[in-house]
């Protein structure tokens, strides 16, 4: 299967309805629709209704969309969950997972209240405990799509006022790509909260894409150009991809099992790798989505 692009992952409250119209209209790859942190107690009821109505009205075109839900062990999970099941998101978000049972039991709560197969999960991992069981959770149930680091909660809890090199989470942030990539499943970095940090957030933009991430979280839409522009690979990386198979197929003719290219040794997975950047460059060229097929 062909994966999309998920280079930019906007954060949208529930409660917002300025935003939520707006969301309709911006160059995200995909969407986090919240009624977790960015809805107040007293507005979390409303806000599933009218994050329900837009997903309903199927109004965010070719974005993917992932409804994040309260935890269970709220006033309000059950109710998100058992709403979720039908919503038409394409994902459900489960906050502060930090263990497989967490997941399994979301997992078994939208099972009971008819959510279909092709409802994805999305695990977030923003405690200690969910970064050391990170790989359980990533292969815990093949309805996972991904990890989501919660980078904001989990500096708190590793007690870290982490800067821009973000040094005191990399250990962290290391766990959670190996997870993911072990399991074959996306993994989305953390937010960025200075806003007027342009280049504090470029920073770590190409930190993230360096560290294996497939794409971003973000708070404001003016961060989005930046995040597809950072997560996605350039023309002369594309020309490089394509000039790798090219060298290693002529070598295969001739019976060779390795190449030289601009004085480098190419093998198998160099062609991997090329194969992977034009299949991703290439279905963010057609506006695919998730699953390689047009939105």
């Amino acid at each position: 299967m062909i994966v999309g692009a998920r280079r930019s992952i906007l954060y949208v409250p529930g409660s917002n309805i300025r935003a939520l119209e707006k969301a309709e209209t911006l160059t995200a790859d995909g969407l986090i629709l919240d009624l977790e942190d960015a809805v107040a107690p007293d507005a979390k009821a409303s806000a599933r209704r009218r994050v329900m109505e837009s997903l309903r009205g199927k109004r965010f075109g070719r974005c993917e969309t992932i409804l994040r839900i309260n935890a269970l062990d709220t006033p309000w999970g059950a109710e998100d969950l058992a709403a979720a099941a039908h919503s038409g998101a394409d994902g459900v978000a489960v906050p502060k997972v930090g263990s497989v049972e967490d997941l399994l039991r979301a997992e078994a709560a939208l099972i009971a209240a008819g959510a279909p197969e092709d409802l994805a999960l999305w695990a977030m991992v923003e405690t200690p405990g969910g970064v050391l069981a990170a790989a359980a959770i990533a292969a815990a149930t093949p309805r996972l799509a991904g990890l989501i680091m919660g980078t904001t909660d989990l500096a708190l809890s590793l007690h870290v006022s982490p800067g821009v090199d973000r040094l005191a989470l990399q250990t962290s942030l290391g766990l959670c790509v190996l997870a993911a990539r072990a399991a074959g499943i996306a993994i989305l970095d953390g937010v960025h909260l200075d806003l007027d940090d342009e280049a504090g957030f470029l920073a770590v933009c190409r930190q993230g894409r360096d560290l294996g991430f497939d794409g971003k979280t973000l708070i404001h839409p003016k961060t989005i150009a930046t995040a597809n522009r950072i997560f996605s690979p350039t023309p002369e990386e594309i020309a490089w991809a394509r000039r790798v198979l090219d060298c290693l197929a002529e070598a295969r003719a001739r019976g060779q099992g390795v190449a030289v290219l601009d004085g480098r040794l190419i093998e198998e997975p160099h062609a991997i790798a090329a194969r992977r950047m034009i299949a991703r460059a290439e279905a963010i060229a057609a506006g695919m989505g998730p699953d390689g097929a047009e939105g």
